[in-house]
């Protein structure tokens, strides 16, 4: 039985509380690329002050790959997977897991313990985030669903002490790549529209957050020593060269729909990426962000 189910019977029985899965925005399809705040009200909630943290939460800094679609986070969460005190699993979209009062009697308890819809919520994160890396016998979790980069304010808000990668692509080449991974479904131009709120929302979290690190795929892709090397400082633990070879070490697994599989990531290494387009070849929605990376002048 999952995990789901055991909590969902254990908190309505006990509780008249109910955890479900936000709902998708179409019936039978896929889950869209667009900002999950256009699909829900964000939950009203508290920010835990340092003095309380202790109490508030059992997960301590967390990590989190902030990236659009197609920009490499399966490749560098693999990577990280490695390290022998970094845990990494798969995407968790904790975001799309909705806590909620079924009935007066637990509106009305969780209210007077001063907990909210979205307290619920982040306790309930928490409390997955710390299971998964306590059966990993690691120090630090690692979460790279692209979706959070919608929901970055409350990550911080969640754990106030969390770590953040900006993980950055050449826009046009994030497009080109969530084109040809299904050309049928998603032509060109739709792809571009696709990829234009990611892009948009992982520049303004990056400009909110100065105190986050930021990585270049094609960096990554390029000298993936010198660029882990640097991830590695900045979250503070050794340098280790079973990242550059997370086929033999990385303790994630590739799961379909969870983050890329294919061919290319189950190589256990790192593969050259592909060359830059030029600015002739990049979609004029594409052009700013593409400018405010460095991609172009």
């Amino acid at each position: 039985m999952s995990l789901a189910r055991h909590l969902n019977r254990a908190l309505t029985a006990t509780t008249g509380l109910q955890v479900r899965r936000a709902p998708r925005t179409t019936k039978g399809k896929k889950e869209p690329c667009a900002p999950r705040s256009a699909e829900r009200p964000a939950a009203p909630y508290r920010c835990p002050p340092p003095a309380e943290l202790s109490t508030e939460r059992l997960l301590r800094q967390p990590v989190f790959i902030i990236s659009s679609i197609r920009s490499g986070s399966t490749l560098l969460r693999m990577m990280l997977g490695a390290h022998p005190r970094l845990h990494a699993p798969h995407e968790l979209h904790l975001g799309r897991i909705r806590v909620d009062c079924t009935n007066w009697f637990s509106q009305r308890a969780m209210s007077t313990l001063g907990l909210d819809r979205g307290d619920l919520e982040h306790l309930l994160w928490d409390r997955v985030m710390h299971r998964e890396l306590s059966r990993s016998g690691k120090d630090f979790v690692v979460e790279k669903t692209p979706a959070n980069v919608y929901m970055f304010q409350r990550l911080r808000d969640c754990w106030p002490d969390a770590r953040f990668v900006f993980l950055l692509r050449h826009p046009e080449s994030i497009a080109r790549s969530w084109h040809e991974s299904d050309p049928v479904k998603r032509p060109y131009d739709k792809a571009v529209g696709d990829v234009l709120p990611y892009v948009r929302a992982v520049e303004k979290a990056r400009t909110d957050h100065a105190d986050g690190c930021t990585v270049r795929y094609e960096d990554i892709t390029a000298d993936p020593e010198r660029e882990m090397r640097r991830l590695c400082g900045y979250l503070g633990v050794d340098y280790d060269p079973a990242m550059l070879d997370y086929g033999r070490r990385s303790d994630g697994e590739l799961v379909r729909g969870l983050g890329d599989w294919r061919d290319n990531i189950r190589t256990g290494t790192v593969q050259p990426g592909r060359a830059l387009p030029g600015e002739d070849e990049i979609a004029e929605p594409l052009r700013p962000v593409s400018a405010a990376w460095g991609y172009t002048s």
